[in-house]
């Protein structure tokens, strides 16, 4: 039977977005991805992914760079090409479900100040979680793309998969992506998936993938053949390793076929040339673990984003050495939650978790982050395969799981946290409030003016020997002097001298002392001094690798001392405070 050939295939860029999270850690500045706007929208694109993911965090963490400026500023120069954001559903942008009330005004200022096409997704494939966001963007009149995030599991199949593309298209998605994070998706599962859903429903259906696995441009090529109607690729400087297959490749494969995409090779060139200019800029950044081809993401599947973080989470924590154990963690952490697919938030969720199970003396969930908690507790939604009652017990005792959508036990919080907010001086605009709301740790010192951008490290020539670091420094903040211990540079540790008596937070053994388990910035002091407290109670929360750790009392007793502020960074070993 002759079925007639499926039309050019579209092409979403993601270099703005994914490609430089999957290499660089989410690093690029606003005023680089300018200049490669305007370029970029001579291409002819489907879209261009420039917003979501981390961007939003990275931007108010490391980069003192107004996310909402910077989609202000490329949808200025993007007049012909769509801007494309990853939306994660009821967890917008941020790592927990908000109310309804925050998701609507969330996608309403985000389609007004630039968004076109909303890539919506759930960490879960819990679509429950996915529809509140689904009928803001098709209230705002943008292109609504619903996503499948594919995986491999006992639990997961491509009739699931094929099902799931139904219940989107029952939704009245624009289009459908399959989001292969990882980059597992083989050839043979690409064609039969997408022949399956574009048997089952008259939509067009993209396909991402990262090239982690080295498969990716090879389950392109099924995919082409399957029909697919838009594959997302990445500019070549910021192309393969953990990010996208290259642009220009698959624009030049399919030149003089039915399938042409109609982008002109030489119009590419002039994009390319200016980011192998950004590339050199940012090259202090690039991982070679991020760049070159990893086999093993087929047996612990973790996106390409999560890579590069996890990468310099272990670099913070002096912990590269560990990377293989905890590697080998993963599965079986993923295993014990019930198989979730490893997209933002779960890939941070076991990834962390797996990171814990390693560095706290190896005993598997002695010290379990708060997410980890409420994911089985049920407040993520739906997980793929049951979790064991004897994991469970382990992780939350006898609290009960919840079974309803997550986000109908939230209450609405826009009005409250936006008179906070407006009572603590941090507005300026409008979408101040939202970004206050997603990161209420975070945002009041970038709203403030407080945060300065981290300097862009420079690549050290391989004939330069490598200045003597020092171990110890003074800094000033706000008119007071830290004596500051310099622990380990890239993840090299440096030599240490004795301590100056300045030292702000202990380390070492002190009487009653309770001590940090690993690196990071102190979200709360939940105690105060002279308090009384139970074995158990949490005194301090910690945010590391973006997850929240708590640090319980190990006895009964009074706070003696307290070392930490809410904002400072700690260091493993160092004492927090005092319980005798």
């Amino acid at each position: 039977m002759h079925t007639a050939t499926p039309p050019a295939v579209n092409i979403t860029d993601t270099t703005l977005r994914d490609a430089h999270q999957s290499l660089i850690a989410t690093r690029l500045r606003t005023e680089d991805m300018v200049p490669l706007a305007q370029a970029i929208d001579e291409c002819g694109f489907f879209s261009v992914e420039a917003w979501g993911g981390a961007t939003f965090d990275t931007c108010i963490r490391f980069l003192n760079d107004d996310p909402w400026e910077r989609l202000r500023s490329l949808k200025a120069e993007l007049k012909h090409t769509p801007i494309q954001m990853l939306l994660r559903g009821q967890n917008l942008v941020g790592y927990r479900h908000y109310p309804d009330d925050v998701v609507d005004r969330f996608v309403a200022a985000a389609h007004k100040n630039g968004v076109d096409v909303f890539r919506v997704f759930d960490a879960l494939n819990d679509i429950r979680n996915m529809k509140r966001s689904m009928e803001q963007v098709k209230k705002a009149g943008a292109h609504l793309q619903g996503a499948i995030c594919y995986t491999t599991s006992p639990v997961h199949s491509i009739p699931s998969f094929i099902e799931m593309a139904q219940e989107l298209y029952a939704l009245d998605c624009d289009s459908i992506c399959i989001k292969d994070m990882a980059g597992l998706i083989m050839p043979e599962a690409a064609r039969d998936l997408i022949t399956g859903i574009k048997k089952a429903v008259d939509v067009k259906v993209g396909l991402h993938s990262h090239c982690t696995s080295g498969i990716a441009p090879i389950s392109y090529q099924a995919a082409i053949e399957a029909g697919v109607d838009i594959l997302d690729t990445a500019m070549s400087p910021f192309s393969m390793g953990t990010s996208q297959p290259p642009t220009e490749s698959i624009v030049a494969s399919l030149k003089g076929t039915p399938r042409d995409t109609g982008i002109d090779l030489i119009k590419l060139r002039s994009v390319r040339n200016i980011c192998l200019k950004i590339r050199e800029k940012y090259a202090g950044l690039l991982d070679p673990i991020s760049e070159r081809v990893d086999s093993d993401v087929l047996i612990y599947q973790l996106p390409g984003g999560m890579i590069s973080n996890l990468v310099s989470q272990l670099k913070e924590q002096d912990a590269l050495n560990r990377m293989d154990e905890v590697l080998a963690e993963i599965p079986q952490v993923r295993k014990d939650l019930g198989y979730p697919p490893l997209v933002t938030p779960t890939s941070q969720i076991v990834g962390s978790q797996a990171v814990f199970n390693v560095l706290i003396n190896g005993k598997r969930y002695r010290n379990v982050t708060k997410e980890v908690k409420d994911y089985v507790r049920g407040y993520y939604g739906r997980t793929p395969a049951p979790v064991s009652d004897e994991i469970r017990k382990m992780i939350i005792g006898d609290e009960e799981v919840i079974t309803v959508r997550p986000a109908d036990l939230l209450e609405p919080a826009y009005a409250k946290m936006k008179e906070e907010a407006e009572k603590a001086g941090l507005i300026k605009k409008e979408e101040d409030i939202l970004t206050y709301i997603l990161y209420p740790a975070i945002a009041p010192a970038f709203l403030k003016g407080e945060r300065t951008g981290e300097e862009i490290p420079r690549k050290q020539p391989a004939s330069t020997p490598a200045p003597e670091m020092p171990n110890q420094m003074e800094v000033e903040v706000d008119g007071e002097v830290f004596s500051i211990r310099i622990i380990s540079v890239g993840g090299s540790r440096v030599e240490e001298t004795a301590a100056t008596p300045q030292q702000k937070i202990p380390r070492g053994d002190v009487a009653g002392g309770i001590k940090s388990n690993m690196q990071g910035m102190v979200l709360k002091v939940m105690v105060s001094r002279g308090a009384s407290v139970k074995k158990g109670d949490v005194l301090v929360v910690l945010e590391a690798m973006k997850m929240e750790n708590p640090i319980h009392s190990p006895i009964d007793g009074k706070v003696t001392e307290i070392f930490v502020d809410t904002g400072d960074v700690v260091s493993s070993g160092d004492v927090l405070l005092v319980v005798q």
